[in-house]
């Protein structure tokens, strides 16, 4: 048995939760007995679940009954994170006898902690699948002193749960680096996979066209988190010179979304909107330019995921992050749209600004240098190859 143990899984309308769904759904169509456990659904925080997975899958899915922690509180997601991971321990001790190989996309620290621990107690080869850089991701959000503790009592999970895994999967260059220089781990022991989007349900899409009264539309689609820079975003939309024919559409859901809305609640021409996984596509088209922002120092080992469906949507992007990262680098080499500094307020609605008066062929052109490089780069083809080879070989 192959096991797959996720933080996230369908109907959560989560990027990794999906990926998740991919890989099951692969190695089990390749013939291979496959159990996936997960929490019960919870993300994003204020999202309705009503429609679940096909139940025509051939994997055995098993939800858990962890704390679960929606809203974005600090003691909460580290009770959840422990809870996660205790539960992923008990199924793996009851059942380590059946698993030949285990893929761990769960939650940092704790919850990579006990799996890894415990895999590694019965011999139990593993894949660790790293999504953000921890304890590091966290404490750019707290103050010095307390990050500073932090930092000195987490890092030495991390340490261990890297050392101790098979293989470890980063999701970009600059993670594999970070993990090579800070963590100390081989270059060989970490293979860089791009998370995907499903690219078919952009690219068999057929947008509408465009009616010419329509405003120019920029257009933000995700988590309305913390880490998200949403009210970046606000302010500086708010800021532009141009508000003739404009809007900005906010679509998703998250802990922070409250709190945007009452930042935007005194302009007529900002939006928000649900965004369910399966209507991503469609309301991504009805944007002239998507946006993405991140805070100082999260996108250097991060990767948004979002950022692989806004190319796949055709769109040019404007995004707010460190001129470093990954993301930055992708958008220069394509050509598919402007990059500012992060949290820099008046960079942002500078480029929204200038952006609102281009000619919208011109546009058109960088959505569709995006989207070529998507498919060159960041299609789920190549990179669930990729995974489940590296599962499948271990």
């Amino acid at each position: 048995m192959i096991l797959v143990i996720s933080a996230v899984f369908p109907p959560e309308p989560i990027v990794s939760a999906n990926l998740s769904y991919d890989l099951a759904t692969e190695l089990s169509n390749k013939g291979n007995e496959v159990t996936v456990i997960s929490p019960k659904p919870s993300r994003p925080y204020g999202h309705v679940f009503i429609n679940e997975i096909n139940t025509a899958v051939k994997f055995n899915h098993i939800k858990l009954d962890s704390y679960i922690s929606p809203k974005s509180k600090l003691f909460g997601r580290f009770i959840e994170s422990y809870s996660f991971g205790r539960y992923s321990k008990k199924f793996i001790s009851q059942h380590y006898e059946e698993i030949e190989v285990v893929y761990i996309n769960t939650w940092p620290l704790f919850a990579q902690y006990y799996a890894v621990k415990t895999a590694k107690k019965y011999s139990i080869p593993i894949v660790l699948h790293i999504q953000d850089i921890y304890p590091e991701s966290l404490t750019k959000k707290l103050p010095s002193i307390l990050a500073q503790i932090v930092q000195l009592s987490f890092v030495r999970f991390d340490k261990f749960n890297l050392k101790n895994a098979t293989k470890i999967i980063a999701i970009s260059d600059n993670m594999k680096k970070f993990l090579e220089t800070k963590r100390k781990i081989a270059s060989q022991k970490i293979d860089v996979v791009r998370n995907w989007q499903n690219d078919e349900k952009f690219i068999g899409f057929k947008p509408k066209i465009r009616k010419e009264n329509n405003p120019f539309t920029f257009m933000y689609v995700g988590s309305i988190s913390a880490s998200a820079g949403v009210d970046h975003i606000i302010k500086a939309f708010k800021a532009i010179d141009n508000k003739d024919n404009v809007r900005l559409i906010i679509a998703g859901s998250g802990s922070d979304k409250e709190k945007c809305k009452k930042l935007a609640s005194n302009s007529a021409l900002i939006e928000f909107w649900d965004a369910p996984y399966h209507e991503i596509a469609e309301i991504q088209s009805k944007a002239d330019v998507l946006l993405l922002s991140l805070k100082k120092g999260v996108g250097l080992t991060a990767s948004p995921s979002k950022f692989t469906a806004y190319l796949f949507s055709k769109k040019a992007v404007i995004a707010s992050l460190d001129l470093e990262s990954d993301t930055a680098k992708s958008i220069e080499e394509s050509g598919c749209g402007y990059v500012c500094l992060p949290e820099d307020i008046t960079d942002l609605s500078n480029t929204m600004d200038e952006v609102s008066r281009i000619n919208l062929e011109k546009l058109d052109k960088m959505g569709q240098k995006g989207y070529l490089y998507a498919l060159n780069n960041l299609s789920k083809k190549e990179n669930l190859k990729k995974i489940t080879e590296l599962i499948l070989n271990n």
